[in-house]
């Protein structure tokens, strides 16, 4: 039974929320869509708020048709990242451009961690789920060279010394929202044989990672922060905003894949604690500590909805309940900035959906 079924919604209820969500995002029919088709059997995830294609939102979107049994929407996107993004020379050689026009032209020669790793394990979910194909659809052999590259290239996305998952290549800080630790357990068996031990060891440090950048009391993270945690200054994405709330969804997610950790745990209950009783439209930007910084959330729906992702992990009941009863009564998000907010819904919908499965 599914965490939003012992919530009390009706499975059906549910299923229909998940297809509802699913057919507005990439539906041809949907006003709100941000999945297009594009020539020669492609397709991509726009970025409404940027007007771009992103790494980010191409491996979300890969993530997505791949827990929905979409092989032909998976194949489209893979094909347009491929065709588009991948960057065959350089520093940067089999790496993604982490950002393009929807037209396919590359606005800029560098790759972007998150898209990596979700680019990887998209990939081997597919493999399992289909079967490798020839080429380009050879998803484990794919899989495989970007989590290759991301630690064995001379831009290295991974730091060898503490293994911690860096905000770019080479990079001395990085983001607690880039820490996957669900993934890289799922690395160790599926990468590189030679890798499963840093992979290992790269789960086991991002958990540790996340205790010490989520501030005690509240729960929160900033956008970047530095090694130990401490975020990078106010002024340098050092606050609760947009990338953070993504910490929320990952504690969650790896609660759902792995169990239960107690001091994941006390940070889920310190999140939910600090936003019970808010509805999105209180969500402000916050300095770790839960100071208010006068700038209201850019995205309160996508908070919203990785909040109740997080009741996953929490251990208070009635917090988790409210958590996700919000989420239920919260719509996808319009216009323009509904690209980030509805990827973040869709995600939390899977995981209490019960339809964010390990392939």
């Amino acid at each position: 039974m599914s965490f939003l079924e012992e919530a009390g919604y009706d499975k059906s209820a549910v299923d229909k929320r998940v297809n509802d969500a699913w057919y507005t995002i990439f539906d041809p029919e949907s006003r709100n869509r941000f999945y297009f088709d594009a020539p020669d059997n492609t397709g991509f995830m726009e970025d409404t708020g940027n007007i771009d294609a992103r790494t980010e939102g191409m491996s979300y979107g890969m993530m997505m048709a791949v827990q929905m049994d979409r092989k032909d929407i998976f194949d489209r996107i893979w094909k347009w990242a491929r065709v588009n993004m991948y960057l065959d020379k350089g520093p940067n050689a089999g790496f993604f451009c982490w950002s393009n026009k929807i037209d396919g032209t590359k606005n800029a020669d560098g790759p972007a961690p998150d898209g990596e790793e979700y680019f990887a394990m998209a990939l081997f979910f597919a493999s399992s789920r289909w079967g490798n194909g020839e080429g380009i659809f050879d998803y484990t052999k794919e899989a495989r060279a970007i989590l290759h590259t991301a630690i064995h290239g001379s831009c290295s996305m991974w730091n060898p010394d503490n293994y911690l998952i860096r905000f770019i290549c080479n990079c001395p800080f990085s983001d607690p929202s880039y820490h996957l630790p669900h993934f890289y357990e799922l690395f160790a068996q599926r990468a590189d044989e030679a890798d499963s031990e840093f992979w290992k060891k790269a789960a086991a440090a991002s958990r540790d990672y996340l205790v010490k950048a989520c501030h005690p009391q509240t729960g929160l993270a900033a956008e970047y922060a530095e090694n130990d945690g401490t975020p990078l200054p106010l002024l340098k994405h050092g606050t609760f905003f947009s990338d953070s709330y993504r910490v929320a969804a990952n504690i969650g997610l790896d609660a759902l894949w792995n169990g239960k950790t107690k001091e994941l745990s006390r940070i889920a209950d310190n999140m939910l604690r600090f936003f019970d009783g808010m509805q999105p439209d209180d969500f402000m930007e916050y300095r770790i500590s839960g100071k208010p910084c006068h700038k209201k959330a850019r995205h309160p729906v996508g908070l919203c909805a990785t909040l109740a992702e997080a009741a996953l992990a929490a251990e208070d009941e009635q917090l988790a309940l409210r958590a996700v009863r919000r989420f239920w009564n919260t719509p996808l998000r319009e216009g323009k900035r509904r690209y980030y907010d509805n990827c973040l819904y869709f995600f939390a919908l899977l995981a209490l959906s019960g339809h964010y499965n390990i392939y």
